[in-house]
């Protein structure tokens, strides 16, 4: 039987323990997140997600400064397991930061104001589809990755330091890598009680 969407799916798990050595080439990362960026879903194909691929200099750069951003809001003791956590994140080939196009959302507001209240929310939606197909396409080419969320920490800094406009709005940040550890089995609820069948 072919490969389906859904074996892909199964291969998408947060994997933490990442490194930098990765088993296809930068370029082709970046032709991977550019399509799926480009065919990721969208309210109203808005097409409001925005993506940056960092390697090297400037993927120690963001992990530096989610650190310095951080470490004045640790409670005590906590700094050495947040220091660990951080530098697993940046032992990886690179990082994806996830981004939202604001100045759409607000246009489409005006557009249509019959659904103006709900475009914040859909633009969410288009941004966990974008993330949700880089992420499974990643796994598909073996690469391993997980999903943090740092954006209300370092969103101005990210947007200075890469001269993006103010309307790019920080969702997410998915460091990717070579997989150097398998995640543990996964749990799962009663999928009776997720998806009810009527007729």
């Amino acid at each position: 039987m072919a490969h389906t969407i859904i074996d892909s799916m199964k291969m998408r798990r947060s994997i933490y323990h990442i490194g930098n050595e990765l088993p296809i080439s930068k370029s082709e990362v970046e032709t991977l997140v550019k399509e799926a960026v480009q065919y990721a879903p969208s309210a109203f194909n808005s097409q409001t997600a925005r993506a940056i691929i960092l390697f090297g200099k400037e993927n120690d750069w963001l992990w530096d400064l989610v650190w310095q951003k951080l470490q004045p809001l640790l409670a005590k003791g906590q700094e050495q397991a947040t220091r660990e956590k951080l530098a697993s994140f940046n032992s990886g080939a690179g990082t994806i930061l996830f981004f939202e196009e604001l100045a759409i959302v607000s246009q489409l507001e005006k557009d249509f104001p019959l659904y103006s209240e709900n475009f914040p929310l859909w633009s969410q939606h288009a941004s966990g589809l974008t993330q949700f197909a880089v992420w499974t396409a990643l796994a598909e080419a073996g690469v391993g990755a997980s999903l943090q969320h740092y954006g209300n920490l370092i969103e101005e800094e990210v947007q200075e330091h890469f001269a993006l406009p103010s309307t790019w709005s920080l969702i997410a940040q998915m460091p990717f890598g070579s997989i150097e550890g398998e995640p543990g089995e996964k749990e799962f609820g009663d999928i009776k009680e997720r998806v009810l069948v009527r007729g």
